[in-house]
């Protein structure tokens, strides 16, 4: 297939060729070449309110089904505003490409009407990006992309064009062959390193499989569950491997770290042995570094060998898929007699009922954020995409809601990016449009990024939006009670309902609902999942006063964990 077309058609035939479904943007001047082709694609635009929300909802529609998200924006301002989201997919390893439009290339470093060193800005937060001058370089440039943001460990790449680029001619051909000597990521697993791991495995009193995100990115989580139950291995995993081992499941000992169970935190403790399979040893994770693990050995697994030794010393370093790693160390261990680890699991399981994740407790007559957190999960149900913004409620979150099956659990991980929740809600629901898609937000967050929510109710995208309103930063305001002497400098956020969020929904053509007693609690969830053909906001009115236990104090060591306040377990009391 080959004929003459713009810039900007190349741009429109790639993307369909592609299997590009839909794109989050904004026009602006120099997109506007882009624009009047894309009126007639089968590309579906989703006009959103701010490109933030773009970058964000690209995002949410990459991890609810595990292809590529697509945003697009204008030159200068409308290009750094996606650089948020550009960071947080760039943390998270979320494949996206973000299309930029850029001034004419002959004007370019003269300081042009909306002209940003778009590339320069963002050089540190995507894993790769273009600078494209020439119509006949676009359809090469946009394959690359696609590439490089889905393979390996994926992340976002941008792909900046001048005008003059949109508005030339190209002859345009398909298919187009990859050319990227310099890109070619380790995907299969060494196996004299992965049968090394399997012996390292039958020789640990005290094993403990650590997984991460990077299990949720390779959709690794069958391959978890069958090591897992041919082991016999203790599980404890990071935020963003929620549901990759089902929540009920007995080995699955929760969260670890910062907010993580005192049983999780505990295993990593007294472990021998750490197989670690995506995880990237974050500061959240291992708290105090030099205190972390101390008498452990560490198998480290993951695709960037950027990570492996970074933070903790690998004594075995793997480097590869982790879904391929998972299936060839299971097959290394069939073929070995393993240890009875009764006793230790035992133990973990017993500190788990001895320290259970607190759920609150009566304070100022308001609803206790867990509570309604938990009720969500339950009435919703395991099918439920979650979404979650940045704070108190995304631990909350973490630890109650049902998390029993993959790939259904949204939340920003390693930037911790308020705001999130909304357009990443969208961007889900978008992506999967027949699954109950539910944002678990702030009053905060909310107030970020809430204007999506009009994006939502003119493209027919039915989310569900649960606001916990403390009137309060909650987190912030925790670290204030629990070390700045209750002095609540800046946290308080309104009051006397200012704003209604009741209001506010409605305005943005939602349908919107308060619950502020228990009594009310299952029939306002029921309202909103009766409600299909609109967006649902539901303002839930919490305490402030609640706190996130456990707790690892931000640069102290993981031993010094509080499972309440001021109480800390007795971990070592059955070990020797």
């Amino acid at each position: 297939m080959s004929n003459t077309i713009t810039g900007a058609q190349a741009v429109v035939r790639t993307l369909e060729a592609l299997g590009v479904e839909v794109a989050f943007g904004i026009p602006g001047g120099v997109m506007l070449p882009l624009y009047d082709p894309l009126y007639d694609s089968k590309v579906r635009h989703i006009l959103v309110r701010h490109e933030q929300g773009a970058a964000h909802a690209a995002e949410g529609y990459a991890m609810a089904t595990g292809r590529v998200g697509v945003c697009m924006a204008t030159s200068g301002p409308g290009a750094t505003n996606l650089v948020t989201g550009l960071a947080d997919a760039h943390m998270d390893s979320v494949p996206i490409v973000a299309i930029t439009g850029q001034v004419p290339s002959g004007s370019i470093g003269t300081d042009a009407f909306q002209e940003a060193d778009i590339r320069g800005i963002t050089f540190p937060i995507t894993k790769h990006n273009f600078l494209i001058s020439r119509a006949d370089d676009i359809a090469e440039a946009l394959v690359k992309a696609f590439h490089i943001a889905s393979t390996g460990r994926p992340g976002p790449v941008l792909v900046d064009m001048a005008k003059d680029a949109f508005t030339g001619t190209t002859t345009w051909r398909w298919p187009i062959e990859l050319d990227l000597p310099g890109y070619r990521p380790t995907v299969t697993p060494h196996f004299r390193q992965v049968r090394e791991a399997a012996q390292m495995i039958v020789a640990a009193k005290k094993p403990v499989l650590f997984i991460g995100g990077g299990t949720a990115k390779a959709r690794a989580a069958d391959e978890v569950r069958a090591l897992v139950d041919r082991a016999q291995l203790p599980v404890v995993g990071t935020l963003p491997a929620r549901g990759i081992l089902p929540r009920s499941h007995p080995l699955n000992f929760g969260l670890a770290g910062m907010h993580g169970t005192v049983a999780a935190v505990g295993a990593l403790q007294q472990t021998d042995l750490i197989i670690a399979v995506g995880a990237r040893f974050d500061d959240r994770v291992t708290g105090q570094l030099s205190s972390f693990a101390p008498n452990a050995k560490v198998i480290h697994c993951d695709i960037d060998p950027a990570e492996i030794s970074k933070n903790v010393t690998a004594d075995l370093p793997i480097v590869g898929d982790a879904k391929q790693m998972l299936i060839d160390l299971e097959r290394n261990l069939a073929d070995l007699e393993l240890p009875d680890w009764t006793d230790w699991v035992a133990y973990l399981t017993s500190l788990a009922e001895r320290y259970p994740v607190s759920r609150g407790e009566a304070g100022d007559g308001k609803l206790q954020p867990q509570e309604v957190i938990s009720r969500i999960g339950e009435i919703a149900g395991p099918d439920t995409i979650f979404v979650t913004g940045v704070g108190q409620h995304q631990m909350w979150s973490a630890h109650f809601l049902p998390h029993e099956k993959p790939y259904q659990w949204l939340s920003s991980g390693g930037l911790g990016t308020m705001g999130y929740c909304v357009p990443a809600t969208m961007g889900a629901k978008v992506g999967q449009p027949d699954k109950v898609v539910w944002g678990i937000d702030g009053d905060g967050c909310f107030q970020m990024t809430n204007q999506e929510l009009v994006t939502c109710a003119l493209n027919g995208i039915p989310v569900k939006i649960a606001i916990m309103n403390n009137e309060v930063l909650g987190m912030v305001r925790q670290w204030q009670t629990l070390f700045y002497n209750e002095r609540y400098s800046a946290t308080n956020l309104h009051t006397d309902r200012l704003p209604d969020f009741v209001k506010l929904a409605e305005a943005l053509g939602c349908v919107g609902l308060r619950c502020e007693s228990e009594e009310e609690l299952d029939d306002v969830i029921n309202q909103a999942m009766a409600i299909n053909d609109r967006p649902v906001v539901v303002e839930f009115v919490v305490s402030k006063d609640a706190i996130v236990w456990p707790m690892v104090a931000a640069g102290t060591s993981n031993d010094d964990i509080k499972y309440a306040r001021g109480m800390a377990p007795q971990w070592r009391e059955d070990q020797s």
